[in-house]
This record gives structure tokens, C-alpha cells and sequence, in this order.
């Protein structure tokens, strides 16, 4: 009898336990088709002129669809086999979307953690939103109709952003903030706090080597805005070890992005290369060794009479090239004699002659000679 008993509890258990698995098949079922449908509903409010249809009633659910997702993140962006899952979601969603619209932004797992933020974004480039949800997302007056409903949320938003660009600009004009802009310092801030958060979480190296592929993504086509985004970064102020481990994990992102890193040496004014230069030894190494693969690969125009790089589409000259050098070696006189021996070196590699035009590291150490003397620094 008691055999019997226990076989119907065994029964009764084995049951219970796939009725509750079943549950939870259905409720993450359910959770991929809410992520996937508000992935395309962001690809809506970026790409389709279906929004010119859109009310105030629309937006409401669209930002509540955006929250839920945020709340899935902060649910689950810790656990690994539920993050999984929802990543391969979203490659088979973005996949589709892709096909669909080829001018379409993917959305990574990160970016569900800042869904409201996206649809705000991408409803506002989208030129077929209608004048009126226009005006009632940057609406400031509260209505008292409107009090406890979602509009209020997303007017605050907008309000928050105009604010904060203003006190920026304004800020940046009394106590001269760094060259790399205000709204460029507020964004680096923000990407730090957001790098240290991920960094705080378990396997967060992956997960924030994640997050810095979606920043990318994200300024992809507008790698000069980017640019002084991550100086800004680098430049913050540091008064933590988890700070400092933030901007060394940028800073080795930063070396393996070849494209990224370049484009800041020649897009970045020298005073602000040189101050990353001084205050990080990984960008000083870094940028020192660019400057020498600028020279390797540059080739001398007689026609023109000049060094010309040979890369295609490229922005660098000898000049700016040169002012760099120099710039660095100010900046960190320690570097200064290692460097010209180097430089000296592969001279003489070159023949150590001292015509010009023959090789670009004897004419780099002597337009770095000339010009140092012209402005009263010595090499």
C-alpha cells in the first residue's frame, strides 16, 4: 500500500514538475514574441512612413512596449541562458528586418536597456512623424488630464535632454571645459557610468565588449562623432579603481578597433591627442606606434614635391604628421629620445642619406628639428 501511495505522489510530482515546465516554456515563448514585436515595432518608428498615422494613443503603447523591454534587460541581463536565448532572438529579428529594410539599424540584447530612449530617438529622425506627436513630445506644460499617463514620462525626457544641453553650453563657457564639447563630455560620462555598470556584472568583459560593438554600430557612418565621445571618456576625472578599470578596458577596445583609433589620431585636434597621450600610457604607446606606421606608409611625389600617404581617401599629411610628433614629445618629453633613436635607426636602414625626398624618416627628423627650433622646443 505504501508502494502504491508513493508511486501516486512520484506520479503526482512528475506531473506538477512538467505541468510548472510547460508554464515556463510558454511564458519565455511568450516573452521572445513581445521582444521580437517591439524590435520591429522600433524599426517602424524609424524607417516607415506608417507612423504619419500615429496619435497619441500609439505612442503611449509603443513606450509601454519599449519599458516592458527594459524590464525584460533588467530581468534577465545577468543570466546567461536566458540572455542567450533572447540574443538569438534578436539575430533572427534583425535578420528578417535587415531584408526588409536594408537601411535598417540592428538592435543588440543592450540596447533593450535603453528601448524608450531608441524609440524617442528614431521616431524623431523619421521626417513622416506627424507635426503633432512632434509637439506633444517636447510638450512642458502638464495637463491635467494627462497627469499619471505615460505622455508626461516622455515630455520629461526631451525636457531633461534640452535642459542638459543648455546647462552644458552654457557651463562649458564659464569654466572652459575640455575642446571635446559639452555635449561630447556629458555623452563620455554617460559612457562610463554605463561600461562600469557592465563591468560590475558577472562575465562582464563579454558583456561589455558587447555593449562598445553596439556604441559602434550605433555612430556607425558618424565615426567623427564618436570620436570625441571616447576622448571624453578617457578624459573623465577618475577617483575609483572601478573608474580606472573602465577606462583601461576602453582603452584596450579602443587598440583593437584599428578603424576607430585612426580616425581619432586624424580627426582630433593635437592639444587633445596630447592630453590622452599624457594621461594614459596604453594611448601614448598606442598613437606613438600610429604615427610611425603613418610614415611607413607614405611615399614621396616628385611632381609635388611632398610626402603623400597612400591610403585611400586619407586626411593625413606630412604636416599633420609632424605636428603630432611634436605635440607628443611635449606632452611626454620622456618618450622623446626613444623615439628619435628609432627614428634615427630606420634612417639609416633607409641609406642615412640626407637628401630629401630619399627616405621620410631622415626629412620626418628634420622637419621635426626645424620645427622645434622655430617654436623653441628642442629635440
Amino acid at each position: 500500500m505504501r508502494t502504491w501511495k508513493g508511486d501516486t505522489n512520484k506520479r503526482k510530482t512528475g506531473c506538477l514538475k512538467e505541468s510548472e515546465d510547460t508554464q515556463g516554456q510558454r511564458h519565455m515563448e511568450a516573452v521572445l514574441r513581445n521582444v521580437a514585436c517591439t524590435v520591429e515595432l522600433l524599426a517602424v518608428a524609424a524607417h516607415s512612413g506608417v507612423v504619419s498615422q500615429w496619435d497619441e494613443q500609439t505612442v503611449s503603447r509603443a513606450f509601454r512596449w519599449a519599458t516592458y523591454c527594459e524590464h525584460i534587460y533588467i530581468r534577465f541581463h545577468s543570466n546567461p541562458v536566458i540572455r542567450g536565448v533572447l540574443e538569438k532572438q534578436l539575430q533572427l529579428t534583425n535578420h528578417s528586418l535587415k531584408e526588409a529594410l536594408p537601411e535598417y539599424n540592428e538592435v543588440s540584447f543592450w540596447d533593450l536597456g535603453r528601448c524608450q530612449n531608441l524609440l524617442l530617438l528614431w521616431m524623431l529622425n523619421n521626417s513622416a512623424l506627424p507635426i503633432s506627436i512632434m509637439k506633444m513630445l517636447f510638450e512642458t506644460r502638464v495637463s491635467v488630464n494627462n497627469i499619471n499617463s505615460d505622455y508626461e514620462d516622455v515630455r520629461g525626457l526631451c525636457s531633461q535632454l534640452i535642459q542638459c544641453r543648455s546647462a552644458c553650453k552654457v557651463l562649458h563657457r564659464l569654466l572652459g571645459l575640455p575642446t571635446v564639447g559639452a555635449e561630447a563630455q556629458v555623452q563620455g560620462e554617460m559612457l562610463m557610468e554605463r561600461l562600469g555598470f557592465v563591468l560590475s556584472q558577472n562575465g562582464g568583459s563579454r558583456w561589455a565588449e558587447d555593449f562598445l560593438t553596439s556604441v559602434l554600430q550605433e555612430f556607425e557612418g558618424a565615426t567623427q562623432h564618436l570620436c570625441p565621445v571616447i576622448a571624453a571618456a578617457l578624459l573623465t576625472t577618475t577617483d575609483s579603481a572601478a573608474q580606472t578599470a573602465s577606462q583601461n578596458f576602453l582603452l584596450d577596445w579602443l587598440q583593437s578597433q584599428h578603424g576607430v583609433l585612426q580616425h581619432m589620431c586624424s580627426a582630433l585636434p593635437s592639444k587633445l591627442l596630447a592630453d590622452l597621450a599624457k594621461k594614459h600610457q596604453k594611448f601614448r604607446d598606442a598613437f606613438c606606434k600610429l604615427l610611425k606606421k603613418w610614415a611607413s606608409e607614405m611615399e614621396y611625389r616628385i611632381n609635388e614635391g611632398e610626402w603623400i600617404h597612400t591610403a585611400a581617401n586619407s586626411t593625413v599629411s606630412f604636416q599633420k604628421m609632424t605636428e603630432h610628433f611634436l605635440t607628443l614629445f611635449e606632452a611626454c618629453p620622456s618618450i622623446r629620445t626613444e623615439t628619435e633613436d628609432e627614428l634615427q635607426a630606420l634612417k639609416i636602414s633607409d641609406g642615412d642619406f640626407d637628401v630629401r625626398g630619399l627616405s621620410v624618416w631622415g626629412d620626418l627628423l628634420l622637419a621635426l628639428s626645424n620645427e622645434a627650433h622655430s617654436s623653441g622646443f628642442f629635440i
